[in-house]
């Protein structure tokens, strides 16, 4: 009998993927060619729920294939979300990890098209004339050079395009949205993930710390896969090997807190237009810009904890107010223009 077609039947009898079975499913997930059996494992996988030892068990293995960017500096951040929020906002993490380079921290953001959102950083970033999907050793160069670099999944992790096509036409998150973020590979020693799911937000964070971290944030602001300007965001801290769990506000980063409502966008192109408006200084005390200083600031603070969470903010103000943060887009489209 098929694989996928055994383990849709356990999952659907509410039973959890084991150790051993999950590189055979993983397998049998890239090669399958029917994408109705794809779809099917998928559905009855998320009507069982996703649970921390599968989501840790395929990120384990994604680690080990993937192709590697190799980066000369001892700190730099990931900021990447899982995708799947219902609040379709602007592409926040692509925006703040131009802040955070331009406040003179690396970044190497790793990250897709949209299978579940409007606009994936990967489209994004190509409406701000960066091409997206280049080879690793042009991104490993961008990283050392220029300070910041986009890692374009598909061409690090060897899935399929089946699979993708079939993630997109279902119309929800899965397991591979919590295991993306997870599959750094440049190997940041710091990550801000956000995750659509609260639920999700602690078994992400018990994976991450069983693969290793130096210290990194998984939050979940109430359901945006972002630190949320319009309330209060769950955090998963993870340093090393220990989880532990808060809540903020954007009221402790002296920020003031707005409705999404103010920060939506349709496609890549609304979001593009967003962000350039922001690093270029344009949108100054607008919520967009407010949102892109909050995760930014909570990521330079993982880098730099000898920042309170105020001076973190100050930070990203002068990245946006002196040109650097611009600066670091118009470096990133000169060297690999779309």
């Amino acid at each position: 009998m098929n694989l996928l077609k055994v383990h849709s039947e356990e999952f659907k009898l509410g039973r959890e993927l084991r150790s051993e079975d999950a590189e055979g499913v993983l397998d049998a997930l890239i090669s399958e060619t029917d994408e109705s059996l794809i779809a099917n494992v998928l559905t009855a996988w998320n009507a069982k729920g996703i649970e921390e030892n599968e989501i840790y068990e395929f990120a384990r293995i994604l680690r080990l294939r993937m192709k590697r960017v190799n980066s000369r500096h001892e700190t730099f951040v990931d900021i990447v979300g899982t995708g799947g929020s219902k609040s379709k906002t602007f592409n926040v993490s692509t925006a703040a990890a131009f802040v955070v380079a331009g406040a003179g921290i690396a970044v190497a953001k790793h990250g897709n098209k949209a299978a579940t959102s409007n606009s994936g950083s990967a489209d994004v970033l190509t409406e701000l004339g960066i091409n997206a999907a280049v080879e690793p050793k042009a991104a490993e160069r961008c990283l050392n050079e220029i300070g910041i670099c986009f890692m374009f999944a598909p061409n690090y992790h060897s899935l399929s395009p089946t699979l993708g096509k079939v993630r997109r036409g279902l119309g929800f998150p899965t397991i591979f949205n919590c295991v993306g973020p997870l599959c750094n590979p440049a190997s940041a020693p710091h990550q801000l993930i956000g995750v659509w799911d609260g639920h999700l937000l602690p078994k992400m964070a018990g994976a991450l710390a069983r693969l290793g971290t130096k210290s990194s944030w998984i939050v979940n602001g109430n359901g945006l896969d972002e630190i949320s300007l319009e309330g209060v965001t769950t955090v998963a801290r993870i340093q090393s090997v220990t989880v532990s769990f808060d809540e903020i506000t954007p009221e402790d980063f002296g920020i003031e807190r707005r409705t999404l409502e103010e920060i939506r966008c349709s496609d890549s192109v609304e979001s593009s237009a967003t962000i350039r408006k922001i690093l270029t200084g344009r949108s100054a005390g607008t919520p967009a810009e407010n949102i892109v200083m909050l995760n930014a600031a909570a990521a330079i603070g993982l880098a730099r904890p000898d920042l309170t969470t105020t001076e973190a903010v100050e930070v990203t103000r002068e990245s946006i107010r002196s040109g650097s943060a611009h600066a670091k887009l118009e470096g990133l489209a000169a060297a690999i223009p779309a």
